[in-house]
């Protein structure tokens, strides 16, 4: 627990005990032929770290089964999972779910404050996030606010001037959906953790963590936040 490893995620989740842990929480690649530097996205290149590794469209749907499987066996029966998607390859991961024995409980839409500029469609300013259970009638779900919607509005991280990789998820987001789905002293594993965010926000609310990442320099940076980020009280819990 409480550990960043380098490597596979694939070959990692495998060494896995069955049925360790409480919630897996990620945002995986899309298959989209992303580029993170291109000029649309209005960063400075030199700042953006490289070596993101996408996946082949036609190999989508194997991959996300296979993950999505050890996802499964890895959680406690009463262990949910939160997995984020482009609608590009959306209906790879709801067959995926469904494959692998999920239970999609809610779908989330996360709505942010800026997309990139198209010229013959509408911008994409939003981001789907598929909410499974390993058993529909035995998960953890926190009612820390009266009227829980499904469209949540949180705004994208603005990192100026620092270095940053191509993609990471507001810490405020993760933080939502460790309240909903998680208690303290809890185990959060985030397959392909990126710049560590889950795994941060995890830490600062008391609760256990595991991250995979197959990019060393995602791996590294991932690592140095987290040598920077207390641990939180129980107090915030819930």
């Amino acid at each position: 627990m409480d550990q960043l490893y380098l490597g596979d995620s694939l070959s990692l989740m495998a060494d896995l005990p069955d049925g360790t842990v409480d919630l897996v929480i990620t945002d995986p690649p899309f298959a989209i032929d992303f580029r993170a530097t291109r000029n649309n996205y209005h960063r400075t290149g030199s700042r953006v770290m490289q070596g993101y590794r996408e996946i082949a469209p036609e190999d989508y749907l194997a991959f996300t089964t296979e993950w999505m499987g050890q996802a499964f066996r890895v959680l406690r029966p009463a262990g949910s999972l939160y997995v984020f998607s482009g609608w590009n390859r959306l209906r790879d991961v709801l067959q995926a779910l469904d494959e692998t024995g999920f239970s999609v409980i809610n779908h989330l839409i996360w709505k942010y404050q800026f997309g990139v500029f198209t010229k013959k469609r509408y911008v994409t300013s939003h981001y789907h996030i598929l909410f499974a259970a390993k058993d529909p009638k035995n998960y953890t779900f926190n009612k820390v606010e009266h009227y829980p919607e499904d469209v949540w509005v949180v705004n994208r991280e603005y990192w100026t001037g620092k270095p940053k990789t191509p993609t990471k998820l507001p810490r405020e987001l993760v933080k939502k959906i460790l309240r909903f789905s998680s208690n303290p002293g809890d185990i959060v594993l985030d397959p392909f953790i990126g710049s560590g965010t889950v795994a941060v926000a995890a830490r600062e609310m008391g609760r256990h963590y595991l991250g995979f990442e197959i990019v060393e320099e995602y791996f590294e940076f991932a690592r140095e936040r987290l040598e920077k980020t207390e641990w939180g009280s129980a107090e915030e819990g819930n």
